[in-house]
Formats: structure tokens, C-alpha cells, sequence
């Protein structure tokens, strides 16, 4: 049997519709409620900056580029032999020119070529970093300028060999998304001479703080969102939890070693020893002859930071004295190797 609508029911649903209000009365003789008057929660949206970039793909990408700042502050640390300290700032999304506007000028501003991505990056170093590092590799103390100014040819050469070496670090830091070949195109100083995409494309910056001994600073990379859009998929929590590697890369290895084999260490030879009364240290005078528990024959003990390593033989160099190593007391064992380079790493 079809339910008429009363004139009051009538008079409520127009009023219901009339006003926005729920209607309660049309529901009970099997109307449903218009679509129209279904309340929405409204989500402003500006389409100047449309959003390209969720949440999880920006956390992603910190916990990429937080690799690649412990990476930089390890090579930074060994290259200028002072404490860098390289931590990630904040990683947002704007537009180009937003970013442009952002930065001072002159700067250094170094575009990277993103193989086998399409398209380029700028990796940004602010003046007060950039002077510190050149007046560090150039002998001084690492202080930078009062003011500000354009780089020299010969400072341009000496930041693109650092900047090279850093670009190592950001290929290794992205290892478990993309086999990323980084290159250096060239170096600008100039911001509007580094227009890679149109100035209302969005990008991704991730700015970094930068303490190189009592100087502070900052560093910026920005990615168009255009270069990095064939692998959106791949930078999610899941993705990148599950492609993070076991073992070490080769380059971390290589990057350990070299910052190892820099290390000063205190080596010295046993030539014997011997127990004297104090009555007889005491009588000791110049010319005087020692006898000690070791033939010239025997092998000799070098330590090595105070800990027995080798076993020796003495002789000659020229007219300099010198030991022959002749032996190997104790090996550093592989596993304690690894050990040891992990917590280096870390």
C-alpha cells in the first residue's frame, strides 16, 4: 500500500529544505533524505599550491634526506678536521618561486642533473657555510665574511669538488628507492639565473641546519615535484621500511675507511725490559750499559695506541733507525670489523 504524505509532513519537508535542517518525518514512510541538504565538511583549497605531496611521502623523504645529513656530517667532519654537524630542518612543499624568494643572493646554488630522473635539482648553500668550508681547505681558522659576495673562479672550483663529493652521499641515501646518479651541471650565484621549472610548479625542499665549529648556517635542496613523479609510488613508510638494506654499501665502506685511514695514532717499540733496584737506578750515569731480557735476535713487540700489534725487527733506513715488521700478533676479527663500522655509521 503506497503511504500518502500528510499536509503536515508536506509542510515540514519543505521547511526542511527551505532551512538545511535533517528531516526525521519523510524517513518513516520511506523517502530518503534529498543528497542536497546532506551536510559536507569543506576543505579549502588553494590552486595556486595544489598540494602534490601527501604526508606520508614528505615523512618519507625526511627519513631519506636524514641519511644523507649523517652521511654529509661525516665527510664534512674529515674534510675541513672540525666538528660539522648536519641535521634535518624541515621538508615542505611550495612553489619555485617561493623558493627563490627565500634565499639570499649571491649564494652558491649547485644544479644537479637527477639520472636517470628527467629534470634537475639545486642543492643551496648559503654564503656563511660556503665561506667557512673555503677558508678552512685554504689553511684558516673557518671564519666567515662579513659580507657577503660573489665567489672567486678559483672558490667556484674548490666548492664543486665538495659539492661532488657530497652529491656520493645523497646517491647512497637514496639506494633504497632509485639508483640515483646525481651529477653536478654547473654553480650559479644568482637566483634568477637557476629557473629549472615555471615559477608556480610545486617543489619539495628539504632545508638542513649546518653547524661547522661555532658557525651556523643553512642548506637547501629542492626537487621539482615533475622530477621525482615517477617514483610518488615508491616513497611511502612501507616501501622504503622494506627496501632498507642489511649490510653495509660499498660506499659508506669506502667513505669509513678513507675517514679511518686519516686517523693519528701513537706507535711505539718494546726493545726489551728489565728490573733494577732503586739503589741501582739511582747510581745510573752517562755511558752506562743496560742489560735487558732480550736478545738482538729476538722479535721486538710495536704497540699501537699502548695495545701489542706486530712483532719487529730493529734496523736502519738511511741513517735513521727504523723496525721491520715481521709479524702480526692480533688481527682485528671480521665481525668485530663490521662492528665497529656500524657504530662509526651510526
Amino acid at each position: 500500500m503506497t503511504n500518502v504524505l500528510s499536509q503536515e509532513e508536506i509542510d515540514s519537508l519543505l521547511s526542511a529544505l527551505q532551512t538545511g535542517g535533517e528531516i526525521k518525518e519523510v524517513a518513516s514512510v520511506g523517502i530518503e533524505p534529498s543528497p542536497s541538504v546532506v551536510k559536507k565538511n569543506i576543505k579549502s583549497y588553494d590552486f595556486r599550491r595544489p598540494d602534490r605531496f601527501s604526508k606520508d611521502q614528505l615523512r618519507t623523504l625526511q627519513m631519506i634526506h636524514e641519511t644523507f645529513a649523517r652521511l654529509t656530517s661525516t665527510f664534512l667532519s674529515a674534510q675541513l678536521r672540525l666538528v660539522v654537524q648536519v641535521h634535518v630542518a624541515s621538508t615542505d612543499q611550495l612553489t619555485y618561486e617561493e623558493f627563490s624568494r627565500s634565499i639570499p643572493s649571491p649564494t652558491t646554488l649547485g644544479i644537479i642533473n637527477m639520472e636517470p630522473l628527467k629534470g634537475n635539482a639545486v642543492l643551496e648553500i648559503d654564503p656563511t657555510i660556503t665561506f667557512v668550508i673555503i677558508d678552512r681547505l685554504f689553511g684558516g681558522r673557518g671564519e666567515a665574511l662579513k659580507d657577503n659576495r660573489e665567489l672567486t673562479d678559483i672558490e667556484k672550483s674548490v666548492m664543486e669538488s665538495v659539492i661532488v663529493r657530497i652529491l656520493s652521499n645523497l646517491r647512497e641515501s637514496w639506494a633504497n628507492v632509485i639508483d640515483l646518479r646525481p651529477r653536478l651541471g654547473n654553480i650559479e650565484v644568482n637566483p634568477q639565473f637557476a629557473q629549472l621549472v615555471p615559477p608556480t610548479d610545486m617543489v619539495v625542499l628539504i632545508t638542513f641546519d649546518v653547524k661547522i665549529g661555532e658557525a651556523e648556517g643553512m642548506m637547501n635542496l629542492c626537487v621539482p615535484y615533475v622530477t621525482i613523479e615517477p617514483i610518488m609510488s615508491k616513497l611511502s613508510a612501507q616501501y622504503w621500511y622494506s627496501g632498507i638494506k642489511k649490510v653495509m654499501t660499498k660506499e659508506t665502506l669506502d667513505l669509513v675507511k678513507d675517514t679511518l685511514n686519516k686517523v693519528e695514532l701513537d706507535v711505539s717499540v718494546v726493545i726489551g725490559s728489565t728490573t733494577l733496584k732503586f739503589r741501582d737506578i739511582n747510581r745510573i750515569s752517562v755511558g752506562d750499559v743496560i742489560r735487558l731480557d732480550q736478545s738482538v735476535k729476538d722479535n721486538m713487540v710495536m704497540k699501537i695506541e699502548n695495545k701489542d700489534k706486530f712483532y719487529c725487527r730493529p734496523g736502519r733506513v738511511g741513517k735513521k733507525v727504523a723496525v721491520q715488521i715481521t709479524g702480526i700478533i692480533e688481527k682485528l676479527s671480521e665481525d668485530i670489523l663490521e662492528l665497529v663500522l656500524r657504530e662509526v655509521e651510526d
